[in-house]
């Protein structure tokens, strides 16, 4: 039986570290793309419109995996989901590195190590994090997205450097196993899903409801009651998927094709990765800040932010013609680049419960992926067509402000979910 508490220190703290560490990893190379991208069109021969097909292609599958990592997750636990989400990452890398022809990278790099990477990744980590903390949930959720900006932060300009250095495939092939060597222990020794009944509750609370006094949750009969198919007919689902869905458009655009955007307007390889490189970085700490607030005032004011800030940031990625434009839009991008992703599974977990947020979860991070296979598939398309980057970018700073908007209009926390249409009306 696993301590949940050594002195002061609580064991979930544990699970939070190893989440965003797999995090770091999985999510770096996934939103890290870029650096891959021309040397990967420049050694098998792709165009650049082919490659950006591949990899839109990828961004769907990986959002297809959601799903169905939320649902194993509920049926055979975090841990089965990891070890299998490691070993197809693993036999992906092995395939793709000697594929050669389009179908064979497609299938390879772009579909089975998009599920791969899929199945470890913050939509099967969230459950068992949502399970563990009730009064901290925020700032759990929060150190997931703090795991995903270190991984641009760190990998971008790592892969960047080990391409140079070694070759696309020696990399790709080098990440493979050392996922695998980090996974497989750490999802032994550390993750568990058997949270105690009073999670990181303080000695004085002695019921799963939340620490913050202004806020009401909805009592547990009504979360027992509550059927998938419930939530996904009520409007604050919908809201969330949207702006996942935004948010998945804007930051698979910028891990896909912001170095090669950099690099067309005249940044050389290094700075424009470092540019990138630096949103993450900056993003690392605000987290911290962000991840507290959030269980402080309403989670729903600090994610219209975030997407009004990030969507500003994007007109003025495009705009940047020095370096010093460009780590300063990076850095204040930075600020609000992390969060969203977190405060929108944090938000499902007050509105609909700890027992569906894995399905749930997985079902609007699906809609993050289709934004991502989108933008993905119409940053290599829209500069082939166009000669401009402003079609994708542009249009990535238009959906943030519309997703801005739609954000304001989440209920609060005494949300009531009585009824269906009590869920939409609120």
């Amino acid at each position: 039986m696993t301590r949940t508490r050594i002195g002061n220190w609580y064991f979930g703290w544990n699970i939070v570290a190893v989440a965003a560490t797999l995090t770091m990893l999985t999510v770096g190379l996934r939103m890290g793309i870029g650096p891959f991208f021309l040397p990967i069109t420049e050694d098998l021969g792709f165009s650049r419109s082919m490659l950006a097909g591949i990899v839109a292609i990828g961004m769907l599958f990986y959002g297809l995996a959601m799903p169905v990592a939320g649902h194993l997750v509920a049926v055979r636990g975090t841990r089965f989901v990891l070890l299998l989400g490691v070993a197809l990452v693993l036999g992906a890398a092995a395939w793709a590195v000697r594929a050669t022809g389009p179908i064979s990278f497609l299938l390879s790099f772009g579909i089975l190590l998009s599920i791969g990477l899929g199945f470890v990744s913050p939509v099967t980590l969230t459950p068992v994090l949502s399970r563990w903390f009730t009064r901290q949930r925020g700032m759990a959720l929060f150190f997931l997205s703090t795991g995903s900006m270190a991984g641009i932060a760190i990998l971008t300009p790592v892969l960047s450097l080990m391409i140079d250095a070694l070759h696309w495939r020696t990399t790709l092939l080098g990440f493979a196993c050392f996922l695998t060597i980090v996974t497989v222990p750490l999802t032994f020794l550390v993750i568990r899903d058997d949270a105690p009944a009073q999670t990181d509750l303080l000695p004085d609370q002695p019921s799963k409801s939340s620490a913050r006094p202004a806020r009401t949750l909805p009592p547990t009969e009504a979360y027992a009651k509550l059927k998938v198919h419930d939530a996904v007919r009520s409007a604050p689902f919908w809201k969330v998927a949207f702006g996942l869905f935004t948010c998945g458009y804007s930051m698979n655009l910028l891990g896909a094709h912001g170095v090669p955007m950099l690099v067309d307007h005249g940044f050389d390889h290094m700075t424009g990765a470092f540019g990138i490189g630096l949103i993450g970085f900056s993003a690392i700490f605000s987290t911290l800040v962000l991840g507290r607030l959030s269980d402080i005032i309403p989670r729903k004011n600090i994610l219209a932010t975030i997407y009004l800030i990030r969507g500003l940031g994007f007109f003025a990625l495009v705009m940047v013609g020095t370096q010093w434009e460009l780590y300063l839009a990076a850095t204040v991008g930075g600020i609000v680049w992390a969060g969203s992703v977190a405060l929108s599974s944090a938000i499902l977990a007050d509105i609909y419960g700890v027992r569906l947020v894995g399905i749930l979860y997985g079902w609007t991070y699906l809609g993050h992926q289709i934004g991502g296979t989108i933008s993905s598939w119409l940053g290599g398309w829209g500069y082939e067509t166009f000669g401009t980057h402003w079609v994708s970018f542009g249009s990535a700073g238009v959906l943030l402000l519309i997703a801005s908007a739609v954000s304001v209009k989440l209920p609060l926390q005494g949300f009531t979910l009585a009824t269906p249409a009590a869920a939409g009306g609120r």
